[in-house]
Formats: structure tokens, C-alpha cells, sequence
């Protein structure tokens, strides 16, 4: 019994602060937040006497919000203004589905005045659907206007709302095919290419790595990259991999020859003291330890070393300008180092994480334009880093 008063209590103390926290947004204005918190509030059984304030509260904000609202439309009427055309459409929509949160609940009874709480609905369906028109046609005529620009910032606000007008009034007039123009209208186009201006080739397939842009998964709205000029498109900006310098070292085997020792067990034997007698435990038995001897191995190991240093330069040119946007110094190094070993010996006397190098023989050198391209891989990421930091527009 006394658990379900304290739970009675605790229900009550709940109800309590909800109630407040209703009253305080109605009081502050927030009006549909209110007309939400009232709603669920009466969910269940709405006619409960404990649930009488949220019906005050609920008849009392859906007036104010009402009132408020159409108060605001008229405003925006007299205005006159174009821009107000999306809030008119807006408060409409809000009006309808302000009524359609308490339409479930009706009748709501205000139990004390004996009679049934007030909400005057209306028929918003002419104005939500003349208002949706109008706004539909301003945002076509405002958004064909714009596209006529030059300037491809302004192209994308038109494409904003074009895609926004294609939501509100799926299929009005050629919406689809201006979204298309504005995509492409607004679309920085860069020209991707290299230069290399070292005396050595650059691998092909490295040129079709670096420019491949499908495999950088940099993802722009707004920038496309061609690494081949198409036709009917003015490209914008060029992207430049400048290839300074390559650097190849010769081939070199590097050979050195140490010694290791190690001691290790060897079975065992009794323990005898420093006269040479034998240990013996308090049974009489010998005491047995271990014993231990030295190992040693000489190890002859062959390091093939081969390195490649490629240096290079990412130019941004401005081609409607001419100018040299920025430039972004690039450096790589690809070491190509394998050993391998052999020994004389006892292999126990070296570490175990030695062994492979034991199982390993000589390798062929890589040829320089597999270190080129190897090199020119992290080169590549440096670029994905450059281009996502630094886009063309900012």
C-alpha cells in the first residue's frame, strides 16, 4: 500500500510539472508547442479529471495561435512583397495541421462549466492551394530570371529553389529541365592535367591514377573535375601536377656479418658445492638444476636498398582571369629495402623474430618506372589532401 502512494505521489508530482511547463510556453508564446504538450497530455483518457488543465490550456493556445496567425497573413498581404509568399503558403499549412493534432480529440468536456471546450475550425484548402500557386509561380519567374546571370553563386540560389519548387509542385511547367540548366550553369568546371618537367618518363598509368578523380571520393555539389577537355563546356579552373624533379638512387646490396651468443639448457645435472660434492635435498636425493651451455651463430645478412624521391608543384589557375591561384609544393619518397640472411651455427642464438630472414634469398630490383609509380601513389594522396582542404571556390 505504501508503494502505490508513493507512486501515486510521484504520478501526481510529474503531471504537476508538465502541466507548468505547458502553461509556460503559453505564456511565452510558444503557442503550438503548447497545443503539442496539451495533446499528449490528453492522450489516453482525455475526459479524466486530472487531465481538465490541458484542456483549458489546449482551447486557450489554438485561439491565440489562430488568432496570431492570420493576424500575420493579412500583414504580409498588405505588404505586398513577393518573399512573403512562402510564409503565407507556410502559416496556411501550419493553420491546417494545427487543427488536424486536435481534431481526433473533439469533444474535449470542461467538466467544471458543464460544457465542451471551443475550436473554431476553418476550411483552408482554397487558400493553401491559391497560395501554394502563387509561390510556385514566383519562384519559377524569379529562378528563370536568375539563370539569365552570369554569375554562378546567384545560378545556384536559382537551383535551390527549383529543386525546392519541384517538392512543392511536383511537375509545374518545365521546373525539371531548368533544375538541369541550373546544375550545369552553376557547375565550376576544372581542367585536371600534368606537366612534367623532369627528364625522366612519367609511368602512364601513373598520369591515368593521378587524374582519375572517381577514386579520390571527394564529393563537391558544385566542382567537377574533367582530366579530358569535353566540348561546349568553358572550363572554369585548371588543376596542374607540375613534376619537378625524380630522383632514382643506384641499386645497392649493403653487407654485414656479426655474432651472437646466448645461453640455453641443456638437460640437467646434480648440484655439487664448492668442495665438487653433491647437493642433497633433506630425503637424501641429489638436487638437480639445469645446465646450461653457450651457443653462438655468425650471421651474414645482404640489404638491397633502392630509393626514389619525385618532387612536385599543384598549380590552381583562375582560366577566366589568367591568374595563378595558388601553389602547393608536393614530395615523396618510395624506399624499396628487402634482407634477407644466412648463418653458421646454432640459430637458437639469435631472436625468433630474425628467422624470416633466414627463409629469404635476393630479389629483382624494381625498375625505375615501377619506383616512379610507386612514389607518384603517395603523391596522389597528398593531392586528395590539397583538394580537400583547398577548394577552387571559396
Amino acid at each position: 500500500m505504501k508503494k502505490i502512494t508513493i507512486f501515486l505521489s510521484l504520478f501526481l508530482l510529474v503531471s504537476a510539472c508538465a502541466v507548468k511547463q505547458t502553461r509556460e510556453l503559453l505564456t511565452s508564446g510558444d503557442y503550438d508547442a503548447a497545443i503539442r504538450n496539451s495533446v499528449e497530455g490528453l492522450q489516453g483518457n482525455k475526459n479524466a479529471k486530472g487531465k481538465q488543465d490541458y484542456v483549458y490550456l489546449l482551447e486557450e493556445a489554438f485561439a491565440k495561435a489562430k488568432e496570431r496567425d492570420l493576424r500575420a497573413i493579412n500583414a504580409w498581404f498588405k505588404d505586398a512583397n513577393p518573399q512573403n509568399l512562402e510564409k503565407i503558403y507556410n502559416t496556411y499549412v501550419q493553420l491546417n495541421y494545427r487543427q488536424e493534432q486536435i481534431r481526433p480529440l473533439l469533444p474535449l468536456k470542461l467538466l467544471k462549466e458543464g460544457r465542451e471546450a471551443q475550436f473554431q475550425f476553418d476550411d483552408y484548402t482554397d487558400q493553401m492551394v491559391s497560395s501554394k500557386n502563387a509561390l510556385s509561380k514566383y519562384l519559377y519567374d524569379n529562378s528563370k530570371a536568375l539563370l539569365v546571370t552570369k554569375d554562378k553563386i546567384t545560378i545556384r540560389r536559382a537551383y535551390d529553389d527549383l529543386v525546392y519548387l519541384d517538392n512543392l509542385n511536383p511537375g509545374f511547367k518545365d521546373v525539371r529541365k531548368l533544375i538541369d540548366e541550373a546544375k550545369f550553369k552553376g557547375t565550376d568546371f576544372v581542367s585536371v592535367y600534368t606537366k612534367n618537367e623532369t627528364n625522366m618518363v612519367i609511368p602512364k598509368r601513373l598520369q591515368d591514377d593521378l587524374l582519375d578523380f572517381s577514386t579520390y571520393g571527394l564529393n563537391d555539389k558544385w566542382t567537377v573535375y574533367h582530366s579530358n577537355r569535353q566540348k561546349g563546356i568553358d572550363y572554369d579552373y585548371g588543376l596542374i601536377v607540375n613534376f619537378r624533379d625524380i630522383a632514382i638512387s643506384p641499386e645497392q646490396v649493403k653487407e654485414k656479418q656479426f655474432e651472437k651468443e646466448k645461453q640455453v639448457k641443456d638437460g640437467v645435472k646434480n648440484l655439487v658445492n664448492a668442495q665438487g660434492q653433491i647437493v642433497k635435498d633433506s630425503l637424501g636425493h641429489p638436487i638437480k638444476v639445469d645446465n646450461m651451455k653457450t651457443i653462438r651463430i655468425s650471421i651474414y645478412e645482404y640489404s638491397q636498398l633502392k630509393t626514389c624521391q619525385v618532387t612536385a608543384k599543384v598549380d590552381y589557375i583562375d582560366f577566366r582571369t589568367n591568374q595563378l591561384l595558388q601553389t602547393f609544393p608536393v614530395s615523396s619518397e618510395f624506399v624499396f629495402n628487402s634482407v634477407y640472411a644466412k648463418y653458421t651455427g646454432d640459430k637458437r642464438a639469435c631472436e625468433e623474430s630474425y628467422y624470416p630472414n633466414f627463409d629469404r634469398k635476393a630479389v629483382p630490383f624494381p625498375s625505375n618506372e615501377q619506383m616512379v609509380y610507386d612514389a607518384g601513389q603517395d603523391v596522389k594522396n597528398k593531392l586528395k589532401d590539397i583538394i580537400a582542404a583547398n577548394r577552387f571556390r571559396k
